[in-house]
């Protein structure tokens, strides 16, 4: 059902599923999603994890229907916000299984590990997630320096300062897709996250960790996932052919099953 709350000032949209008798027992079921996306892409996850657990998922701020922050949050801010959520919407929650596609598990990845957090996880569910910086190829190298000389063209010239949508137009050019649909809030957001490397952070995250993954995902490659399961300690990956970056709408009976085993649906 969808909800709204309001946390840290801002407005944000909720969607919460529970069985009719509901095992006080068991986790919350709590679902991040990707960069760009929003709770509505995790239909079939709600729907199936809904029939056994209590399962919470939000817009995280300045995407979907929630409101966007004044100022630009890095993956720190987001994991913050993410606490506060579930301490407003499920304050008595014991414990919590976190589930997170892409910017999701980057998310659950820094929240998990720079300290400890006010409930139990006993398991973590990650997809196709973010958290590894790749090198970049010398093409895209080529193409970050065009655009910085470009732009320093622009400020120099004084082409930025009487034209600024200029600017924005040459950032739509040389950003990607994610990039360019975003507000500038987001944009400078966007920016922090994708350049976090969390490496170092992977070997503590103690508890079981199911990484799931599309074989042909080109945002975040499968080669991301089986370096996180050679540094997680108790990480496992289960690799889906034919699933891109989605995997849970490429293929969502395949998904679905991998997930309910794991959940003990």
């Amino acid at each position: 059902m969808e909800q709204y709350v309001t946390i840290d000032g801002l407005k944000i949209r909720y969607r919460k599923e529970q069985p009719e008798n509901a095992d006080p027992s068991l986790p919350v079921l709590i679902l991040l999603h990707g960069w760009g996306a929003n709770i509505d892409l995790f239909d079939g996850i709600f729907r199936l994890a809904g029939t056994r657990y209590v399962t919470i998922g939000m817009d995280m701020p300045g995407f979907g229907k929630s409101e966007e922050p004044k100022d630009p949050p890095d993956v720190d801010d987001f994991a913050d916000f993410v606490l506060s959520f579930i301490k407003e919407v499920c304050p008595e929650a014991e414990k919590v299984i976190l589930l997170g596609h892409s910017h999701g598990g980057r998310v659950i990845i820094r929240l998990l590990t720079r300290g400890s957090v006010p409930f139990e996880v006993p398991k973590v569910i990650l997809v196709d997630s973010a958290g590894i910086v790749p090198e970049k190829s010398p093409a895209q190298k080529r193409k970050i320096g065009t655009y910085h000389f470009l732009k320093k063209a622009l400020v120099k010239t004084g082409i930025a300062e009487r034209h600024p949508e200029a600017v924005d137009a040459l950032q739509k050019k040389f950003g990607s897709a994610d990039y360019s649909a975003a507000s500038p809030v987001m944009r400078a957001s966007m920016v922090k996250c994708v350049n976090t490397d969390l490496r170092e952070d992977m070997p503590k995250m103690k508890m079981p960790v199911l990484l799931i993954w599309g074989e042909q995902d080109t945002a975040t490659p499968i080669s991301d996932g089986r370096l996180m399961e050679k540094l997680m300690p108790e990480a496992g990956l289960a690799p889906i052919a034919g699933a891109g970056h989605f995997t849970f709408l490429d293929q969502p009976v395949l998904f679905g099953r991998i997930l309910a085993s794991f959940l003990h649906i």
